[in-house]
Parts: structure tokens; sequence; C-alpha cells
């Protein structure tokens, strides 16, 4: 993913839930159960708690969330935000 999308996903939370709610519908599709789109989820959080700034409030606190939380609250997380955005 180009720098300029991934600033523009990230800049605004309901634009980060509708390229997300794309991934996971597009999963769907393809047949993954809730439970593979939710590790799913949890690889792509991973990779954003690690590399990337919060840029809003909701942002900062799914970071802040995430990073209290152990792996079990994290699958947790993961699964909500599947939900949140189905």
């Amino acid at each position: 993913m180009d720098s300029e999308k991934k600033d523009r996903i990230l800049q605004d939370f309901d634009e980060f839930k509708r390229y997300l709610g794309d991934k996971v519908h597009k999963g769907e599709k393809l047949g993954l159960s809730e439970e593979q789109l939710a590790k799913a989820t949890e690889k792509v959080a991973n990779y954003l708690a690690a590399h990337e700034e919060p840029r809003n409030a909701e942002e900062n606190l799914l970071h802040e969330l995430w990073k209290v939380g152990d792996k079990e609250h994290q699958h947790a997380l993961a699964h909500m935000l599947v939900r949140l955005v189905q």
C-alpha cells in the first residue's frame, strides 16, 4: 500500500472502519470464519501498534487497549473490531 493511501485510511477513524469492513467483507466472501478474520485483524493491529502512531482519539484508545491487553484480550478486541465493521 502506498504511503498516501495509508495516511488517508489512518487519518480518519470512519475511513479506517470502511477499509477494515471492506477487507472483512472480502474475507467473508472467500469463506473465512469469524475466527480467521479475527486472527487476520490481530496481525494488522500488531503491525499498527508496532509501526504507526495513533492519529485520532479512536485510534489512540484502541492503541492503549491493545498495549495493556494480554494475547487473550487482544484476540477478544480483534473479534470486536470484526463485529464493529460487519
